[in-house]
């Protein structure tokens, strides 16, 4: 598949055995509630871009994100280091996404944020996708490996009336290199990595809850899950489970928990009956924002899973303690 927008300016929306191209969002027939074609202006100012990686080990967690939002461009960055608590954020917004470059190529082209002498860079390309920060006392140079037989997640749904949103989603992928911060060194050898690669013309506003998480098992096996609600269930859901190299599409998540209190215990659950998790959170990133053009009431988490992940034949996998990541966000944009 070599671009998502056909000659007639349409989307075959689904899910996709492999990941178009390039996003050629500019060929899109994008049009108003009364059918008006839109302008190019429009169709630019309207498409909004973000990448997400996370690596997770047994007592190490890092975010990283870049945020194209046309208005804004955004980038943050975490890390988190259970055994002693301690917590770092790094956040950079610049107007008109300015210091940021983005790639139309869900698997390959460069990402690139800078601001003064400080830069985040990803760069997709033979199958690995490698990340480079350098954020005054947090430095990275990691490789995370995207083999074939490993597919990723890769879908687009309609989102609102006239618009629609494509995301590739992968998780449990190993990693290569290292992660300095402050005197720690970690060794990343043994940690694994999940990638959110999204865009689209969205709606407006727009909210999800989502989580995500990578670990081994106590009998060796290596899962990975991607949950999402509300954002991308016009005909799909970006709902899936990884087990050791193969994928299991899901049906729709519930995620239960308390708004006024998001530190709290959530219960993460699948209509099809694969997940039945507990999640604790240990800490969170946050952030809200309430301006003319955007706004944004975004919560990330980051705590440990419990519970059981079952297979399409029913076999089951025991999570007890994995770190991963939840959201509850709210967006206009």
């Amino acid at each position: 598949m070599q671009q998502l927008i056909d000659s007639k300016g349409q989307i075959d929306f689904g899910c996709y055995p492999n990941s178009p191209h390039t996003i050629n969002y500019m060929d899109f027939d994008l049009r108003n509630a009364m059918d008006k074609p839109l302008s190019k202006w429009r169709r630019h100012m309207g498409f909004n871009q973000f990448q997400f990686i996370a690596i997770t080990g047994d007592d190490f967690i890092l975010g990283v994100a870049l945020v194209h939002l046309k208005w804004v461009s955004n980038c943050f960055a975490y890390i988190y280091q259970p055994s002693t608590k301690q917590f770092k954020e790094y956040s950079y917004l610049k107007p008109f996404g300015l210091g940021l470059q983005t790639s139309l190529q869900p698997n390959g082209g460069k990402w690139h944020f800078k601001s003064g002498n400080k830069h985040v860079r990803i760069d997709c390309q033979n199958d690995s996708r490698r990340l480079q920060v350098s954020l005054g006392a947090l430095k990275a140079d990691v490789t995370i490996s995207e083999p074939k037989n490993t597919p990723p997640l890769s879908v687009c749904c309609r989102a609102g009336y006239s618009g629609w949103q494509f995301t590739q989603k992968q998780t449990a992928l190993d990693v290569s290199g290292s992660v300095r911060w402050r005197e720690h060194q970690f060794d990343c050898k043994n940690m694994l990595a999940s990638v959110d690669w999204s865009c689209g013309h969205m709606r407006r506003e727009t909210f999800w809850m989502w989580s995500s998480l990578s670990a081994y098992t106590s009998t060796g096996n290596k899962v990975g899950l991607n949950l999402a609600a509300g954002v991308n269930e016009t005909s799909e859901t970006e709902n899936a489970l990884w087990i050791d190299d193969r994928m299991i599409k899901l049906d729709r998540a519930r995620f239960k928990f308390d708004r006024s209190n998001r530190m709290e215990e959530w219960v993460i659950t699948t209509s099809d009956g694969h997940v039945d998790l507990r999640f604790q959170p240990e800490g969170e990133r946050k952030e809200k924002v309430n301006a003319v053009f955007i706004a944004s009431n975004f919560t990330q988490l980051f705590g440990r899973f419990y519970g059981t992940l079952k297979d399409e034949s029913g076999g089951i996998y025991t999570v007890n303690g994995a770190l991963g990541f939840c959201e509850d966000h709210y967006a206009k944009w």
